[in-house]
């Protein structure tokens, strides 16, 4: 473990006079990966609007918390390039890690920490590295067994080829383990993706893996970049082509679009705190708005969000998947300060029926809030499952039984009130 990745304020030239030679030697190889010793790399991202990771974690948690697992680290490659060139170009392997606290002053200092990835897209495009695998599997170990949430940023390239010095076994990448043991934190820890720019095979994976993902307008997300698909015979596409957000949306992968980076911690950090306890700080709705918000007439449609705002207390509701099965709706939300689940038919489209992809929206939905005990409150407005020649052609048999399964050993309290007027009924 190392010290925090920021030098601390009384690193002035008169204090580290008095400083031993030794420990000044480590601070300036930390100092070594700092965006101030890296102005080209910072500028870079700075001619894309974008952000450096450094800046992302620091805009993430909570002032002075993030301590820095592993900084000094360089890639493999020592056979064929110069330890000061491996530090220079190499800075932490791509990957900066540590453990952080985010929404500590809500929550308190215990359930605010997390652990914290952010591949660092200047050092050879944000490519998994072998040293970079071992630090993710050192952050995974600790999540796993002090049950600390997870927020990775992952925009980067997937596997690296270049990593020459392991041995041969090490280089295929054949026992690499770092993409089993991240899946076992699903279901026992929050998972939190964040991808900002291009993201790739190995780094797609992990993104995937998330209970959540969160990704820019952008972004751009696949199993295989520009390179991978050339090489499979599969033709020549420019990243741009590849898995842009509004396609990875609208299919489901992608569960919040955001503008930006800032947007992007914005909401990692509200998706997180559901899981952080019960906020003491709310403003809870007036009740009396849901005596209209349905129509009278039952063969008119209406906005399920309505509903789901007039219950919720104020900006605390966070929809996932919206592009998504619009049929229905999967939201978190705090009422009177307590966090919960809600799933709502909504009749705008399909009149709520539940086709393929909405009992799948559904299922992963119910497994997130059982997984993390929220308590799960459904809006229920339907005719039912939808029925026909098309839907049965989507495998909708064994789509809504998923979901039916999913729902049936759940062990959190549900409650399904009607969401439409009695002579619905």
């Amino acid at each position: 473990m190392n010290a925090p990745s920021d030098m601390t304020n009384d690193d002035t030239t008169d204090n580290r006079l008095k400083l031993r030679p030794d420990l000044a030697a480590v601070r300036d190889q930390h100092a070594l990966g700092l965006d101030a010793a890296r102005p080209d790399a910072v500028a870079k991202r700075r001619a894309r609007s974008k952000r450096t990771a450094r800046e992302n974690i620091a805009d993430l948690c909570d002032p002075d918390s993030f301590v820095e697992y592993g900084a000094l680290a360089v890639a493999a490659q020592r056979s064929r390039r110069s330890v000061e060139e491996l530090k220079r170009d190499t800075p932490a392997d791509g990957l900066i890690a540590g453990i952080g606290s985010v929404n500590g002053e809500r929550f308190g200092a215990e359930r605010a920490r997390c652990v914290v990835m952010h591949y660092d897209y200047t050092v050879l495009a944000g490519t998994q590295g072998f040293q970079n695998h071992r630090k993710t599997d050192r952050m995974v170990q600790i999540a796993m067994e002090q049950k600390r949430p997870v927020i990775f940023f992952v925009e980067g390239g997937g596997g690296r080829p270049g990593d020459t010095d392991a041995a041969l076994l090490h280089s295929s990448g054949l026992e690499c383990t770092s993409f089993y043991e991240f899946a076992r934190l699903s279901g026992c820890v929050p998972t939190i993706g964040i991808n900002a720019g291009h993201c790739f095979a190995g780094n797609a994976a992990f993104f995937g893996c998330c209970d959540v993902t969160i990704a820019t307008r952008d972004s751009n997300t696949g199993m295989g970049g520009p390179a991978m698909i050339e090489g499979g015979g599969l033709g020549q596409f420019r990243a741009e082509e590849i898995g842009p957000a509004e396609v990875q949306a609208a299919n489901g992968v992608i569960d919040v679009v955001v503008d930006d980076e800032a947007q992007a911690v914005q909401v990692a950090r509200q998706y997180l705190s559901y899981f952080q306890g019960t906020a003491a700080d709310y403003d809870a709705p007036d009740p009396a708005a849901l005596r209209e918000v349905l129509p009278e007439n039952r063969r008119m449609s209406y906005d399920v969000r309505r509903v789901i705002t007039a219950l919720a207390d104020a900006a605390s509701v966070l929809e996932l998947r919206r592009a998504y099965a619009p049929n229905l709706v999967t939201a978190l939300i705090r009422v009177e300060g307590r966090p919960l689940g809600v799933i709502a038919n909504n009749p705008a489209h399909l009149a709520g029926a539940i086709d393929s992809a909405a009992a799948d929206k559904a299922e992963r939905f119910m497994r997130l809030c059982d997984a993390h005990g929220l308590p799960l409150l459904t809006l229920c407005d339907t005719p039912g499952i939808m029925v026909g020649p098309a839907a049965e052609k989507t495998g909708t048999v064994r789509h809504a039984a998923r979901m039916f399964v999913a729902g049936g050993p759940g062990s959190v309290p549900s409650a399904p009130p009607p969401a439409a007027p009695p002579q619905a009924r």
